[in-house]
C-alpha cells in the first residue's frame, strides 16, 4: 500500500486499537496516580503483584514437558531441573486428556499417535513413575490436570503422593489447571464432559485443597489457550474474568467458603504474549488492576491474597513458524522481555522447533537458556515495572482496560461463561478472530518472516525433528494389562462404586471418593467412563454453519 505525503497509514495494535505517532501527558492526565497506578504489591496492583518483584523472587522457568513413555517424561523433567529450570510441567497424552485408557477403541484407532504429545497417564502408578525421584512438595510443579475433567484424577494422585511420601499437605505447593479454553473451544471432543460438571468438579478441587492444602492454587484459568484460537488481547481478558466468575459464583453458591477463604486458589492465570510486544506488557499490567476491582467491588474481598492476581506469561506457539525455525528463538526472547516488563511470576518459552515437532532437547535447552540469559545477563529485573509512567504504557494500558471490561459485558449478556460456551456464542468469536487473522498473512497485511515475506527457497537449517517412542502405545497397553491384572479388584471396584454414589449426589465433593479410587488403582479411563455414565457427554455447538469472518 502507498501513501501520498499527506496521507499516512492507519497502525493498530494486534487487537486492532489505533497507535498514534506519538504520546502525550494528556493521554493520561484524566487518570489518578494512585487510584489508577499506585506502586507495586499494593492496591490496584497495576505495576506488580508483589513489592520487590524480582529482587527478592525470580520468575519461575516452567516449560512444558514430556512425550512418549512415562519414563521419557521423567527423564526429560530430570535433564530440565537438572540444567536450571525451577518448575515443570509434565505433559499428559491427548488420550489421558479425554479421560480414555489407551485400550479404548478410539484410542486404538489412532494408537501410532499415542505419546506424541505426552505420555499415556492412566493411573496413580504412572503418575509416581512420571515423578520419579523428585521432591514433590518442593519441586513448583503443574499437578497435571489441563482440562477440568482431568482436575479430579491428578489433584487426587498429587495428594495421595504428598501423603504416601509423608509430606506436610500444608506446606506443599503446586498449580492445577482445568482448563475451559483447550476442552471447548480448542478440542471440541464428542467424548469431553458438560462444561457444567467440568466446573463442579474444578470447584470441588478449590474447596478440597483449601481445607486440606491450602497452599496449592488447584486451577488456574489460562487465557492463553484461547489466544492461540483466535481471541485478541482483551477478549482473553474478559475470558478470563468470566471463567473466574463463574468459579467464585459457584463455590458461593455453595455456602462452605466465603470470598476470602478461597479467592487467591483461582487468582493464578495463564497470559499469552504474543506478536505486540507494548500491548502485551500493557494486557499484564491492565489484567491485574480488572482483577482486584472485580475482587473488591464485586465480592467486597478484603484479604491482599484475594485481591492480587498473580500471573503466568506464556509466549504464544501459534506466532511460531515451519519455515525458517531458528527465527523463532528471537520470537521467543522478545516474548520472555515482555512477560518480564509486564511483571510475570512465572514464565514459559516454546522451543523453536514448536511449529515442526514435539520439542528436541537442544530445543528445550535453548528455551531454557533464553531466560536464564535474561534473568541472570541483562540487568532487566532489577527494576519494578520500568515500563511505568510511559504516556504510550499508561494509556494502552487504560484502553486495553475499557476494551476488555466491554467485552466481559457481552460475556454476560450472553448468559455467562458456561452459557456462551454451551451456546456456541465464544466458539464462534474465537473463530472469526483466527480467520480474520489467517486473511491478513494470506492478504499481505500482516507479515511473518518467512512465511508471505522474506522467503527463502532452501533452508539454512537443517535438525532432525523430534519423534517419540514408537512403541509408546504398546509400552502403555502392556502397563494397562498388567495394573488390571495385578491391582485388588474387589478394591477397585468398591472404590468406583464410592465414586459413582458421591457425584450422583450433587452437594457431595468428589475429591475424598476419587482420592479412594486413585489409591485404589481405578484407571483414568475408568473413571472419565462414571462420568459420562451420569451425566453423559457435551453436545457440541454447531459453529461450522454460522458467519464467522
Amino acid at each position: 500500500m502507498t501513501t501520498s505525503k499527506n496521507e499516512e497509514t492507519e497502525h493498530t495494535t494486534a487487537s486492532g486499537l489505533p497507535l498514534k505517532k506519538i504520546y502525550k501527558p494528556e493521554d493520561v492526565s484524566e487518570y489518578d496516580y494512585q487510584e489508577q497506578i499506585g506502586i507495586s504489591g499494593e492496591p490496584p496492583f497495576t505495576r506488580g503483584a508483589y513489592p520487590d518483584m524480582y529482587r527478592s523472587q525470580p520468575w519461575r522457568i516452567f516449560l512444558l514437558t514430556g512425550a512418549g513413555t512415562t519414563d521419557d517424561v521423567k527423564e526429560r523433567v530430570a535433564y530440565a531441573l537438572k540444567e536450571g529450570e525451577t518448575g515443570f510441567i509434565p505433559e499428559s497424552d491427548m488420550s489421558s486428556w479425554l479421560l480414555l485408557d489407551v485400550d479404548h477403541p478410539e484410542v486404538i484407532k489412532r494408537k501410532r499417535d499415542v505419546g506424541w504429545y505426552g505420555a499415556p497417564i492412566m493411573s496413580y502408578i504412572d503418575y509416581k513413575d512420571v515423578w520419579g525421584s523428585q521432591p514433590i512438595g518442593e519441586v513448583y510443579a503443574h499437578m497435571g490436570s489441563p482440562l477440568p475433567q482431568m482436575t479430579p484424577f491428578f489433584s487426587s494422585c498429587f495428594l495421595s503422593l504428598l501423603e504416601e511420601r509423608q509430606f506436610p499437605l500444608e506446606k506443599a505447593y503446586g498449580t492445577g489447571q482445568g482448563d475451559f479454553f483447550i476442552a471447548y473451544i480448542s478440542i471440541m471432543h464428542p467424548t469431553l464432559i458438560p462444561p457444567e460438571l467440568g466446573l463442579r468438579l474444578n470447584c470441588d478441587a478449590i474447596e478440597y485443597a483449601k481445607k486440606v492444602a491450602p497452599r496449592i492454587t488447584p486451577i488456574s484459568i489460562p487465557g492463553n489457550n484461547a489466544r492461540e484460537c483466535g481471541a485478541n488481547a482483551y477478549q482473553e481478558m474478559a475470558m478470563i474474568l468470566a471463567c473466574a466468575i463463574a468459579h467464585i459464583d459457584e463455590v458461593l453458591h455453595r455456602g462452605n467458603l466465603q470470598i476470602d477463604d478461597f479467592a487467591d486458589g483461582i487468582g493464578g492465570v495463564n497470559l499469552s504474549v504474543g506478536r505486540d510486544f507494548f500491548e502485551d506488557i500493557a494486557k499484564f499490567r491492565a489484567m491485574r488492576r480488572m482483577w482486584y476491582r472485580l475482587l473488591k467491588e464485586r465480592y467486597n474481598a478484603k484479604s491482599l491474597r484475594s485481591l492480587r492476581l498473580r500471573i503466568h506469561g506464556l509466549p504464544l506457539g501459534s506466532i511460531y513458524t515451519a519455515q525458517q525455525p531458528l527465527n523463532n528463538i528471537v520470537r521467543g526472547a522478545y516474548t520472555v522481555l515482555a512477560a518480564i516488563l509486564g511483571g510475570a511470576q512465572s514464565i514459559g518459552t516454546p522451543s523453536f522447533d514448536e511449529a515442526i515437532c514435539t520439542p528436541t532437547q537442544l530445543a528445550h535447552t535453548v528455551a531454557l537458556r533464553t531466560q536464564q540469559i535474561f534473568m541472570h545477563e541483562s540487568n532487566v529485573p532489577w527494576v519494578v515495572d520500568p515500563l511505568g509512567g510511559s504516556y504510550f504504557v499508561e494509556s494502552l494500558t487504560n484502553e486495553i482496560e475499557e476494551k476488555a471490561w466491554d467485552y466481559l459485558k457481552l460475556i454476560d449478556n450472553e448468559g455467562g461463561f458456561i452459557a456462551c460456551l454451551n451456546s456456541g456464542w465464544l466458539q464462534r468469536e474465537v473463530a472469526k478472530g483466527a480467520n480474520q487473522t489467517i486473511a491478513k498473512i494470506q492478504r499481505g497485511e500482516l507479515k511473518v518472516v518467512g512465511v508471505n515475506s522474506f522467503q527463502m527457497e532452501e533452508e539454512t537449517y537443517k535438525f532432525h525433528p523430534f519423534r517419540p517412542n514408537p512403541k509408546a502405545w504398546k509400552i502403555a497397553m502392556d502397563r494397562l494389562v498388567k495394573l488390571k491384572k495385578e491391582r485388588n479388584s474387589k478394591l477397585a471396584e468398591k472404590a468406583k462404586n464410592r465414586l459413582h454414589k458421591a457425584l450422583s449426589k450433587k452437594e457431595e465433593n468428589t475429591i475424598p471418593a476419587t482420592i479412594d479410587a486413585v489409591k485404589s488403582l481405578v484407571t483414568l479411563g475408568e473413571t472419565g467412563q462414571i462420568y459420562r455414565d451420569l451425566y453423559g457427554c457435551w453436545k457440541v455447538p454447531d459453529i461450522i454453519g454460522s458467519k464467522i469472518i
